[in-house]
């Protein structure tokens, strides 16, 4: 693989689909994120079910992660794909709420056929009852 298979930071953007195999084993659960320009509502502003799954902007994790660890006090289960980067603030919240972070091997193409830039994590937040 070379350096032209990757995608440049000049190229990225926050528009990318989830790969499908990702999607498969969320298949049924909630997406409040979901790649549709023709979304109606801010999936911030809504209350999120237990099981849900959501592919954030990778440009701002930070409010995600936040309803996501909101959510997951609230006895529901939230997945997120996120970007692998141990040295952001959101990755930190999530290590303090005792999220299970399970790393992508290899790097995700977004539904395109091209890989990404930089490695991948799911992070799983269980429900708990605090």
């Amino acid at each position: 693989m070379s350096k032209k298979d990757f995608p440049t930071r000049k190229n990225s953007h926050d528009n990318y689909k989830t790969d499908q195999w990702i999607l498969k084993m969320f298949d049924g659960w909630f997406d409040p994120c979901p790649l549709n320009p023709d979304w109606t509502y801010d999936g911030l502003k809504i209350q999120w079910p237990n099981r849900t799954f959501v592919n954030p902007p990778y440009s701002d994790p930070l409010p995600w992660v936040e309803k996501a660890i909101e959510t997951s006090i609230q006895n529901r289960t939230v997945a997120l794909l996120l970007k692998h980067d141990t040295s952001t603030k959101w990755f930190r919240r999530l290590h303090e709420a005792h999220a299970h972070f399970l790393p992508i091997i290899g790097r995700l193409k977004y539904q395109t056929s091209r890989a990404c830039a930089f490695p991948s994590v799911i992070v799983i937040l269980e429900g708990v009852d605090l």
